[in-house]
């Protein structure tokens, strides 16, 4: 590994590091979401309570991350109460 990569390495570290501080930090606090680094690619992964909390996180890491490959499998947690009666048999 050459000088620059190592440096490289570092600072792609730092800047996951961020990206979990800010996630953590955030108003509404997505602690339940995992960032790793894969290779060359950061793979975001967990449950997130809505598409559009979904969309925020991305655009975060999108942003934090740029010139790396982000990868994301958030699930979205539905919470929403049922529109029918559940029947049992």
């Amino acid at each position: 590994m050459t000088e620059h990569e190592h440096t490289g390495a570092h600072e792609d570290d730092y800047r996951i590091a961020r990206l979990c501080e800010r996630l953590a930090g955030d108003p509404t606090a997505e602690q339940g979401v995992r960032v790793e680094q894969r290779g060359d690619a950061v793979l975001l992964s967990g449950t997130v309570a809505t598409a559009a909390r979904r969309d925020e996180i991305l655009r975060l890491a999108h942003a934090e991350l740029a010139g790396l490959t982000v990868r994301a499998d958030l699930a979205v947690s539905c919470a929403d109460a049922p529109d029918r009666m559940e029947e049992l048999s």
